[in-house]
């Protein structure tokens, strides 16, 4: 179960016992100077390349997306502290597993490192196992992970461990590693060979995954390693990777945070952006467009009361049209909300109104504005004095609307679009109603 870090090295000429081995792992990199992709970390004067000249390790969680390194990097750790080293995945293993580990570090007297791949499925309970462990030295914790640490794993656990964050990998890095792999292959059959520009078409096909571009190159070099493989051919073996996406994953929230800042920010060409990418990923569309009518009223609000129906009609042009078509009118709409008035004084107005009505749940409702059904409600007061609006020249009354007590000026219109409007309707009702400018 546990190993000795150790290297497969990229030689002339693989032997028998290597044959099964994927490329991938035969490829790893055995330097942080071979390490792509990731210089906050490799580079020399970096922390992480201080420390493994140190020869020691440290607990510590990796985050990334898959292929990005966070394997090898742990390897590397163990490798110059020179402590044990065993890998789980969290997928199957469990309690008793951790435990076994615990037992070969205490019976050799040694600090072992474990490397805990998919940490986020580890439940709370599971968690808790490694605390003592990480905190006497029995183990350095490695983990990794592609969702956000400080949602899937507990306060305790990150307390004790450094959350490493890697960067995606760029087409560029991904086509450097294809190359490298493919001279590597080149070496054992000398007539495989894979064009620059099919290369360029994996690498932008692998969303970043290194792993899954060189297990790409390696399906090729299995299924015919006497042949030159040009883009054309690559492409008809079907070996662009779909893009990474969890509907209630990061990736998730990333996307639409993205596609609302852009909105909000009047950046109609990053809005559809973000929207296709959503659509791409697989994204359900009416997810989108119950987002889309969120902005409308957060964001624009009355500033374009227009904006609201808009987004109201996407969602129904969806409901109708269904996909592909019915996606259009989301793209109409992303650009629509881009590019109108903004104001948040509705949305801002909706909080303050909450607010207030929380503090003053106690406080009874003006008689003037009581209604007045029955006999005995006329004879309370109910309704006594109110003052209708429509028999008022211009349809304007001062009473008060609050409770006793009770005042606030909760919707502050800007000076943008309709909303600028309002906000001189408003002036002219202050001053009719002899309040005053409270605009």
């Amino acid at each position: 179960m546990s190993r000795q870090v150790s290297f497969l090295q990229p030689e002339a000429g693989v032997s028998e016992s290597d044959i099964a081995v994927p490329l991938a792992h035969r490829m790893r990199p055995r330097t942080l100077s071979e390490v792509t992709g990731q210089d906050e970390l490799t580079r020399p004067d970096s922390w992480f390349s201080a420390m493994l000249k140190e020869g020691r390790a440290i607990s510590c969680i990796f985050w990334g997306a898959p292929g990005v390194g966070k394997t090898t990097l742990a390897t590397m750790m163990a490798d110059a502290a020179g402590v044990p080293f065993t890998h789980l995945s969290a997928v199957s293993a469990g309690k008793a597993e951790v435990q076994q580990v615990v037992r070969q570090a205490k019976e050799q007297g040694k600090t072992w490192l474990l490397f805990l791949d998919e940490i986020h499925r580890f439940n709370k309970a599971q968690q808790d196992v490694l605390l003592p462990y990480i905190e006497d030295g029995t183990l350095v914790l490695v983990g990794a992970t592609t969702e956000n640490p400080s949602f899937s794993l507990n306060n305790a656990l990150l307390s004790r461990c450094r959350v490493i964050v890697l960067k995606s990998l760029q087409p560029s890095d991904i086509e450097s590693i294809l190359q490298r792999a493919a001279t590597f292959l080149q070496q054992e059959a000398p007539m495989f060979n894979v064009e620059s520009d099919a290369l360029k078409w994996l690498a932008a096909g692998s969303d970043g995954d290194a792993r899954y571009a060189l297990n790409a190159l390696e399906a090729l070099y299995e299924s015919d390693q006497k042949r030159s493989w040009d883009k054309d051919a690559v492409k008809a073996q079907g070996m662009r990777r779909a893009a990474r996406y969890d509907r209630d994953g990061d990736s998730h929230y990333d996307l639409i945070s993205a596609l609302h800042k852009s909105v909000r920010d009047s950046d109609a060409d990053a809005s559809v952006y973000w929207l296709a990418r959503m659509l791409e990923a697989g994204e359900e569309p009416l997810y989108i467009a119950r987002r889309l009518i969120r902005m409308a009223t957060e964001d624009i609000g009355l500033a374009d009361p227009k904006a609201l129906n808009v987004a109201l009609d996407a969602h129904r042009m969806y409901e109708i049209l269904g996909s592909p078509e019915g996606e259009q009118g989301l793209f109409e709409t992303a650009i629509y909300l881009a590019l109108a008035p903004k104001s948040n004084a509705a949305y801002m107005a909706e909080k303050r109104a909450r607010r207030l009505a929380r503090e003053t749940q106690q406080t009874d409702v003006p008689t003037h504005l009581k209604n007045a059904p029955t006999r005995l409600m006329k004879e309370l007061g109910h309704g006594a004095g109110y003052q209708y609006a429509h028999d008022a020249e211009d349809a304007v009354v001062t009473q008060q609307h609050f409770p006793e007590g009770v005042n606030a000026e909760l919707y502050k219109p800007v000076d943008r679009g309709f909303e600028r409007t309002l906000r001189e309707r408003i002036h002219w009702l202050n001053e009719r109603k002899g309040r005053g400018d409270k605009s």
